[in-house]
């Protein structure tokens, strides 16, 4: 069993460090606040980079590897069909999934880092594979009109389900961070903005802005921070959505308030959280997305980022569970910060 293990660590790292196609940006984005001209890559706005070496990535797959069996990897979760093909004229938002989720704003469909695939991998056979199946199969989705995506990480940036939207509707637009246009136009999507954070495009009654979070990026070992990350305010005339997309907290959110407003539903990630030294400056625990809820004092969210695929050493249900005795124990109420079940449909009021 040893060896076994020994092994499968050793291909993963062959084929991650060796077997990726190199998508890194190689186009200065000296205009930008977030560029490091020294290192030719992005930082996060408190002027830091991500700083994971080798060692502490290669010690994390080996923690992650030997972890105690998670009963849900194999029990899953609820999928509730109930009201996902509702039709409705206000706003309403669908959890897909992880990070993906359709949103419906002024007769328009927006997907949220769409991933669709059974892994979070660049390969079919190793990598967090899905453990609840999408709400919706690709081909049982409505016309999308646009998509935001976060940053380039496998399970916010589907290669295979950006391909398939994009051939399947040439007018569909893509909003993303810099550094990821020649990305989706290599798969073929045709109508893609890249933005800078605070950048906005208006278009059909919505403006989408690039807002900042404290992550990073990679696609393989060569390219760190070689591309932005972000997340999104989309905004109509009545209504407004944030999506955190993946984060860890930082003051930005405080700041995003400030400069837009609150929203009226926030999308943000409870999970994947330990161990906590490992992830503390990426994602957030349930505690710190209460923060980020009161940050932004927003009307409502939505828990995103758990319960889809194994990232993390916390058990897979963990992560709403510590939301509720965290929203409890600050008295907020929980239909204020919601827990839906995959496939689930939030019509705020």
């Amino acid at each position: 069993k040893s060896s076994k293990f020994k092994i499968k660590i050793l291909i993963f790292f062959l084929l991650l460090t060796q077997g990726c196609s190199h998508f890194a940006n190689d186009e200065p984005y000296l205009e930008s606040k977030q560029f490091n001209r020294i290192s030719a890559s992005f930082h996060n706005s408190n002027g830091k980079e991500n700083s994971k070496n080798f060692a502490e990535l290669f010690s994390f797959f080996v923690d992650f590897l030997l972890r105690p069996a998670d009963p849900a990897e194999t029990e899953g979760f609820p999928l509730n069909h109930e009201k996902r093909q509702s039709k409705t004229s206000r706003p309403s938002l669908t959890w897909i999934g992880h990070s993906s989720l359709l949103v419906r704003i002024r007769g328009k469909t927006i997907l949220t880092d769409p991933v669709f695939s059974k892994r979070a991998s660049p390969f079919s056979l190793i990598g967090p594979r899905r453990i609840v199946p999408p709400a919706f199969a690709l081909n049982e989705l409505p016309e999308i009109d646009f998509v935001v995506i976060s940053h380039s990480h496998y399970d916010h940036l589907d290669l295979k389900t950006v391909r398939y939207l994009a051939t399947r509707n040439k007018t569909t637009t893509f909003f993303v961070p810099l550094g990821l246009k020649k990305l989706l136009e290599s798969v073929g999507a045709t109508e893609v903005f890249e933005l800078d954070w605070w950048d906005q495009v208006q278009t059909d009654d919505l403006t989408f802005i690039a807002t900042p979070a404290h992550h990073w990026s990679a696609r393989t070992f060569f390219d760190r921070n070689k591309t932005l990350w972000s997340s999104w305010m989309i905004t109509s005339e009545n209504f407004k959505f944030f999506f955190a997309g993946d984060t860890g907290y930082s003051s930005d959110f405080k700041e995003i308030k400030k400069n837009l407003g609150s929203p009226d539903v926030a999308a943000i990630p409870i999970g994947a959280y330990a161990p906590r030294a490992f992830m503390k400056g990426n994602h957030v625990n349930p505690t710190e997305a209460v923060n980020i809820f009161q940050d932004l004092q927003a009307k409502t969210a939505i828990a995103i980022h758990w319960g889809t695929f194994k990232l993390s050493t916390e058990p897979l249900r963990e992560p709403p569970e510590k939301l509720r005795s965290e929203l409890e124990r600050r008295n907020i109420k929980p239909d204020r910060f919601i827990i839906l079940n995959h496939g689930e449909t939030l019509i705020p009021d």
